[in-house]
């Protein structure tokens, strides 16, 4: 067992994407050498969004907001989320999907997701799929027509 006390898991931040905006992510299941499923914490500060709009085709993926509140954007549709509300989205099933924090104030929740060995990630808005290996970690971008691209912009 690993104890993984506040504050002293593996960290990520910075910025994705300049459109995105900063993030910090707290990756909980690396620093605890998980390999069947990532978790981790993610803050999310005033204006800043998760990610592009995407989905997986062989990844599940759950959010569970901890503290703040986040708009949740899928296929167009937003809803905000506050601390205790949930979502979830099953792999294969194509509803895009990205978090945003439009409030005054640090948003945190808690991400969840299956580590399948393989996976596509299409990003629908952005005319993207990236496709991903997780034993090589290679990582290719195709347009939706299937023609080599860069990464979603």
């Amino acid at each position: 067992m690993t104890v993984i006390k506040r504050g002293t898991a593996r960290t990520e931040s910075g910025k994705a994407d300049d459109r995105l905006g900063p993030y910090k992510a707290e990756r909980i299941s690396d620093t605890g050498d998980l390999s069947q499923f990532g978790a981790f914490i993610e803050t999310l500060p005033p204006g800043s969004a998760s990610s592009f709009n995407h989905w997986h085709e062989a990844v599940d993926e759950m959010i569970l907001v901890l503290s703040g509140t986040v708009t949740l954007v899928e296929d167009g549709i937003e809803t905000v989320l506050e601390p205790g509300d949930a979502a979830t989205w099953a792999a294969g099933v194509p509803i895009g999907h990205n978090l945003r924090n439009d409030s005054d104030s640090d948003a945190r929740y808690l991400v969840i997701g299956t580590r399948a060995p393989s996976d596509r990630v299409t990003y629908p808005t952005r005319n993207r799929v990236l496709i991903f290996d997780r034993t090589t970690d290679d990582r290719r971008y195709e347009t939706l027509d299937g023609r080599p691209s860069t990464k979603p912009g």
